[in-house]
């Protein structure tokens, strides 16, 4: 095994592809580091349009980026992509690689910089194909420090290292420009900080997303029963959702699908009385900012995959169960397979009032 030297890493490099919502999960991983290594330079490897959150928010010191439709695209375009993307990294003369995405795109690109110390997975998620390499030289195990949540399996590189585990769930406090943005946005809207409920109704699959006229149906109960003002937010291309949400709703609901960067919808959630939504990045991101959550799981477990740092209530119908989407489920694959579909709005209901109850004492506090 690889002898960790007792001086200092100075320049790190984590290997994130992934999405808003590894990213916040790996966030704590940077936080340790940061601690342990003082004045380190902990450069991200992640898409591009993930830089400037990655950047301001201080998870990492510098982004080098890459363009995901440049790495689905033909051989040439993957090619020059991953070639840029290579020669950038070479520059920063790293001392510590940290692998996270554990795909064999990542296991090349660490191989390729080649730093002194390289982490990766032991067993990696995906079996090595054949004439694949593995780079690392030191190994973390696929969960560290035995926690069962997804963000060990991002934490188990420090046990690997041999570094205390100090920080154990995300903290990413918006910007302050961007909260004096978020409390204008609000006020041209009518919208007070905390008293509105920020509901997010996308995910990256149509079946990990709960039917738009269950959320309509819920957002109705909620709003009656509480007197909160309710918005919706996401990304573009989750616009379709949001406005059957709002032509099955008698709730008036502020729009804000589509209009915020990451930046501002982090700061948005913060100010919110509660998050209702899927699994999904801004379930993650409203957790990291402190507010309560509601999460709609399907396939995934909530123990593994779940909102942490926060009050939060996860729901998820009975398993195993009959196939409700068999043209368009895999049931067999945690990201495609449409389980949620068969939450009923009472259940959510019920946790919305129960949450809001258990976080009554601090709302009050707050105002």
């Amino acid at each position: 095994m690889l002898q960790i030297s007792p001086a200092p890493f100075r320049s790190i490099l984590i290997i994130q592809t992934k999405f808003i919502g590894d990213i916040v999960l790996a966030s704590t991983l940077v936080r340790n580091l940061q601690l342990e290594f003082p004045g380190a330079r902990i450069v991200f490897l992640c898409e591009a349009h993930l830089e400037s959150f990655v950047v301001s928010h201080g998870i990492a010191s510098e982004v080098v980026a890459f363009r995901r439709s440049r790495m689905r695209g033909t051989p040439l375009e993957r090619g020059k992509e991953l070639y840029a993307m290579v020669r950038a990294l070479r520059r920063f003369r790293f001392d510590l690689t940290i692998d996270l995405t554990d795909s064999k795109t990542s296991r090349l690109v660490s191989g390729l910089v080649n730093a002194k110390t390289r982490v990766g997975y032991n067993p990696p998620e995906r079996p090595l194909k054949l004439l694949e390499r593995q780079p690392a030289n030191l190994f973390e195990q696929p969960q560290g420090f035995g926690g069962q949540h997804f963000a060990y399996r991002y934490l188990s590189p420090l046990e690997a290292l041999g570094i205390d585990l100090r920080v154990t769930v995300p903290s990413i406090q918006p910007l302050p420009s961007e909260t004096v943005k978020a409390l204008a946005l609000l006020s041209r809207h009518r919208l007070k900080p905390n008293g509105f409920v920020a509901v997010h109704a996308g995910a990256s699959f149509e079946g990990r997303q709960w039917q738009p006229e269950r959320f309509a149906e819920a957002i109705d109960e909620i709003a009656t029963d509480t007197g909160l003002a309710v918005a919706l937010v996401g990304g573009p291309d989750e616009r379709e959702a949001a406005g059957r949400i709002i032509a099955g709703t008698a709730t008036p609901v502020v729009d804000l699908v589509g209009s915020l960067s990451l930046e501002s919808l982090l700061a948005v959630l913060n100010q919110a009385r509660l998050f209702l939504g899927n699994e999904s990045g801004p379930m993650h991101m409203a957790a990291a900012a402190g507010t309560p959550v509601v999460g709609l799981f399907g396939l995934t477990h909530p123990s593994r995959w779940g909102p942490v740092g926060v009050p939060s209530i996860a729901l998820r119908p009975p398993m195993s169960c009959d196939c409700v989407a068999s043209g368009l489920c895999r049931p067999k694959d945690f990201s495609k397979a449409c389980c949620v579909w068969r939450l009923e709005v009472k259940p959510v209901v019920e946790a919305a009032r129960e949450l809001l109850a258990r976080t009554e004492m601090k709302r009050e506090r707050a105002v």
